[in-house]
């Protein structure tokens, strides 16, 4: 391997941080409109990492263009990380959250799209940190990188090792040759829904300023809100959730497959496979919820309150689609306390935080394609212990899947229980119950946001540790960059020059 390319690594870090500090400015606008009394200090937070931002670019100035893989998963793990760090400056200068670990993991939570919050009196935050709060989401939602990508065309050369280390999943749909033409295009629909989303809530019922922040956390698969109680503020308003609901399945869905169907190209997306299966699960797992809800529940002793506004029928309905897709597209959105429904449907939402949404989407978890693939793998294993001498192989979107894949599938599904089972062993070391300890190491590790016990949708992360804060941090970073990005990074190998 050539030598490490540092300088590219930090002139990239400088472009990250303007492209951060620019989207602040944008904050400390808001702020000025709602004078909310926080624009200066958001202003200046902003001047200090743009200035940072120009200060690595001139440093990384005389760098090669030509970005080898080891220093694409660097760029976007560190990435990553400046982002979150420089983006706690407007939390830190307006005094919004109690310590930096709290800020950390907050922040974290936003790039990631997990929407697990340490905080419990949100509505008194100023209207310019709850709509950064957002930003954060909307920003890592889609990828920072691929947003770098969008807009940099000097990243042509290599922009796709950064790509591939960011989204490495295994079905790598590309909508042009160019990978930045490919990133330009994701970033159109990605924006166009936001808006569209925006529009249909603020004519919902939702003032304008929660209606673009909501629908950049439900574009993002992401969960922050501007009030204490969630979508569940506006359980007097079915219209609002049934948008949203519908949001949450696009943005759990391939974005690639959006654009086909945008561009008239209808048959691409009933054929594929993964989306006929997470279409599938949506229906199946919401259609367990309403019946045992429907049968079983009173939903008139939620601890929201206002959860039937058309009778049972209608609430069941809504509230089981809401709470399925808000957890299998890890959006964390809460209507309801589905922890409180029985506990058979606790455990099932447990159980769907290891779902995840398709692969290019913006979900977190394991994704669709991932458990399609393994299931037709252990279901040609039955086939072939009948007869060993034929060769089987499985097949997606009618074509074969190569053993390569399949091994990287494996991979992935292992380490990914691996590390949610260390993940549950460290905080029960840090002083969690079973139920806490397994259910924060789910909910962070796939970038879901509320758990189950005390760390549920009626609660916070507020009482976990500081060090139980830091590494819950690293869990939805390892999440959401889909665990390899991260994890080579620890291995000896990946240093080694050649």
């Amino acid at each position: 391997m050539n030598s490490f390319n540092y300088k590219i690594v930090i002139f990239l870090m400088g472009i990250l941080l303007i492209i951060n500090g620019c989207l602040m400015l944008l904050s400390s606008f808001i702020s000025y409109l709602y004078k909310d009394g926080v624009t200066f200090e958001i202003t200046l937070a902003s001047f200090i990492v743009l200035s940072l931002g120009i200060i690595l670019m001139f440093f990384g100035r005389k760098h090669n263009k030509n970005i080898q893989k080891r220093e694409g998963y660097i760029i976007v793990s560190l990435g990553w990380i400046m982002m979150t760090v420089t983006g706690m400056l407007p939390f830190i200068l307006t005094n919004s959250m109690i310590d930096i670990s709290s800020t950390f993991f907050e922040t974290m939570s936003g790039y990631t799209a997990t929407g697990a919050t340490i905080l419990s009196e949100i509505e008194s935050l100023p209207s310019g940190i709850l709509f950064w709060r957002s930003m954060t989401h909307w920003i890592g939602g889609m990828g920072i990188i691929v947003l770098a990508v969008a807009v940099l065309p000097l990243l042509g050369i290599g922009g796709i090792q950064l790509f591939s280390a960011e989204a490495p999943g295994p079905n790598n749909d590309k909508l042009h040759p160019r990978i930045t033409d490919t990133a330009k295009r994701l970033w159109f629909i990605y924006v166009s829904f936001t808006i569209l989303e925006a529009i249909l809530l603020s004519f919902a019922g939702m003032s304008i300023f929660d209606a673009v922040n909501h629908a950049m956390s439900t574009m993002a698969s992401g969960g922050f809100s501007t009030k204490n109680n969630s979508l569940a503020f506006w359980n007097h308003l079915p219209l609002v959730q049934y948008i949203i609901i519908l949001f949450m399945f696009l943005a759990g869905s391939n974005f690639v497959l959006s654009y086909f169907a945008l561009t008239g190209k209808i048959n691409k997306v009933i054929k594929d496979d993964e989306f006929k299966t997470f279409l599938s699960l949506v229906l199946i797992f919401s259609l367990t919820v309403f019946i045992v809800i429907y049968t079983g529940v009173d939903l008139n002793n939620s601890y929201f309150g206002n959860t039937q506004v058309y009778g049972k029928l209608e609430g069941s309905i809504r509230h089981s689609f809401f709470q399925v897709l808000a957890i299998i597209t890890t959006t964390g959105f809460v209507t309801a306390d589905y922890t409180a429904w029985t506990p058979f449907l606790t455990i099932l939402f447990f159980g769907l935080m290891f779902l995840g949404g398709s692969a290019g989407s913006t979900s977190g978890g394991i994704k669709v394609v991932r458990h399609l693939l393994m299931i037709k793998g252990g279901i040609l294993e039955f086939k072939r212990s009948l007869h060993p001498n034929a060769i089987i192989q499985p097949r997606y979107n009618g074509k074969v899947v190569n053993q390569e894949i399949i091994g990287n599938i494996l991979a992935f599904f292992i380490i990914y229980m691996v590390s949610f089972i260390v993940g549950s062993l460290v905080f029960g070391f840090l002083g969690l119950d079973f139920e806490n300890a397994i259910g924060v190491a789910a909910a962070t590790l796939g970038n879901v946001g509320p758990a189950i016990g005390d760390f549920g949708p009626t609660g916070n992360y507020s009482d976990l540790p500081a060090s139980g804060k830091f590494f819950g941090s690293f869990l939805m970073l390892l999440g959401r960059l889909e665990l390899f990005t991260v994890l080579i990074l620890f291995t000896p190998f990946f240093w080694k020059k050649n």
